[in-house]
């Protein structure tokens, strides 16, 4: 049996004579806003971060990085409205259908690995401050970038393995491939586990942490750094939960013993697999209008470099971090220092 797998945002294109459904139509628009928003959207943040802001933080270079991997994978959305709009199958070879689909799975994991590394840095600074400042360090930083990467391109390699260039009348196709059913079950628990359960259980973890250690206290700054990073989680809680909802449902079916049941479950994934993916892929281009948002209050005075002084913004909460540490280390050196002469005394 021939299961539906993760799709890119490609929808099942129509016969060349057929006019286009409300699921293309839908999807194709979704897919049109997110680039025509999201594209040069992420290609701002990233001049800004490089550019513009002189001291960036860890939030700033997290925010560096995914704005990156979203402006990467809109690059595909032109390939994917043509797919479904142009009525000429899949017209790029089957590696770059396999190429593409990979892509995208690595966005997924590389966004969601880059967000919960803004939790565990924010859960650090505020509850373990020395270890932080430890971490802090640009090749801490590097190293960290370097697995979360290595982590993302990794789990995204059985994607390949499950698409495939199909002929049919004449054209060919770009569609998602399972000889077992237990390969769906395979990758569908991999993704929502690794793409979205776990990771969001250490956000939710992190942010409860943050969320007691801040309680009453006044550090505006900070707040509302974690105010930007608590939206940036929710976009992509609400955008991709609907998207593994579904993997959940087909999961169901391929492990459903009634086959009535199987059938059921297997049509409502179906059915609703094309649009969840296109709106998932939204995602990608959410961030920018998020960060516009948060950093509206500096427009007016800062122009077109409101976002670099909000980022800027963001390296205090660093800074704070760095000055409890450096605070209680002098601290406790003036306590040494007023206890030698008591210790001398008692050697004597």
């Amino acid at each position: 049996m021939n299961f539906s797998t993760f799709p890119s945002p490609s929808l099942p294109p129509p016969p060349p004579s057929s006019p286009l459904g409300f699921s293309q139509i839908l999807g194709t628009a979704i897919l049109s806003l997110a680039f025509v928003l999201g594209f040069p959207g992420n290609l701002f943040v990233v001049w800004t971060v490089l550019c513009r802001v002189a001291h960036r933080s860890v939030t700033c270079l997290l925010v560096l990085n995914l704005a990156a991997a979203d402006a990467l994978v809109l690059l595909s959305a032109p390939f994917f409205i043509r797919y479904v709009v142009g009525g000429q199958g899949w017209e790029f070879g089957p590696a770059f259908c396999k190429l593409v689909h990979y892509l995208c799975s690595v966005n997924m994991y590389a966004s969601i690995f880059l967000i919960a590394g803004m939790s565990l840095d924010r859960f650090l600074a505020v509850s373990r401050p020395f270890l932080s400042q430890q971490l802090r360090t640009k090749r801490a930083l590097l190293k960290i970038l370097l697995v979360i990467w290595s982590l993302a391109f990794l789990f995204a390699i059985p994607m390949p393995f499950y698409r495939r260039v199909f002929p049919k009348g004449g054209l060919f196709y770009c569609i998602p491939f399972h000889s077992d059913p237990k390969h769906v079950v395979f990758q569908y628990l991999m993704e929502t586990l690794f793409g979205f359960l776990i990771p969001f259980t250490v956000i939710i973890f992190c942010y409860s942490q943050v969320g007691s250690h801040l309680q009453g206290a006044k550090f505006n700054k900070r707040r509302r750094s974690g105010r930007l990073i608590l939206l940036i989680m929710a976009a992509f809680a609400v955008f991709w939960m609907p998207y593994h909802i579904v993997n959940l449902i087909q999961v169901s079916s391929a492990l459903a013993g009634d086959e009535s049941l199987k059938n059921a479950l297997l049509g409502v994934a179906k059915t609703g697999r094309p649009n969840v993916t296109a709106f998932a892929f939204f995602s990608s281009s959410i961030n920018p209008i998020l960060y516009v948002f948060a950093g509206s209050s500096h427009i007016r005075s800062a122009g077109f470099n409101f976002m670099a002084k909000m980022f800027e913004g963001s390296h205090s909460e660093g800074s704070g971090s760095s000055r409890v540490f450096r605070s209680t280390k002098m601290t406790r050196n003036e306590s040494l220092v007023e206890k030698l002469p008591e210790i001398k005394t008692l050697q004597t």
